[in-house]
């Protein structure tokens, strides 16, 4: 299961009620992309939470696919978040305070624990796979990536 089937709306019984209709809790299900992202929906939040649901629109909705938004950038992006949070030396408690403040979401430390440790694995092997074939620049790349994500 990928950590962005683990992102959650922060505040959801409020933001479904405002909204008047059910949305799953999940930030990237489909239903929830498209309660809060068409039609006159996010007109009908407060400012706060508007200002969090535009801000998180416009950092990982932003593609031109034709599947937009279910086309899989948005999942892309949101990882690539979560990295870059950590490459700063953020702990997964302090991760998902950030993006709650940021986005109003949220998310179990033990999965985004889980997360970081399977990224770190997956570029040591990617480091590994690259020392073989011998592409010194690639593996030099994925290794000053992986002392980032180590801390």
């Amino acid at each position: 299961m990928a950590i962005t089937d683990k992102i959650y709306v922060k505040n959801h019984r409020q933001l479904a009620s405002q909204l008047d209709t059910s949305f799953p809790k999940s930030a990237f299900s489909g239903a929830t992309l498209d309660v809060l992202f068409t039609g006159d929906g996010i007109a009908k939040l407060d400012d706060a939470s508007r200002d969090r649901v535009l801000d998180f629109a416009e950092d990982f909705l932003d593609c031109d696919c034709q599947g937009h938004p279910h086309c899989g950038c948005p999942e892309r992006k949101f990882i690539a978040y979560l990295l870059e949070l950590r490459a700063q030396g953020l702990g997964p408690d302090a991760i998902v305070d950030v993006m709650g403040d940021d986005y109003m979401l949220y998310a179990y430390p033990g999965d985004v624990l889980s997360f970081l440790d399977n990224s770190v694995r997956t570029l040591e092997a990617a480091e590994r796979l690259a020392d073989v074939d011998g592409q010194n620049e690639a593996g030099e790349e994925i290794r000053r990536k992986r002392r980032e994500l180590s801390g």
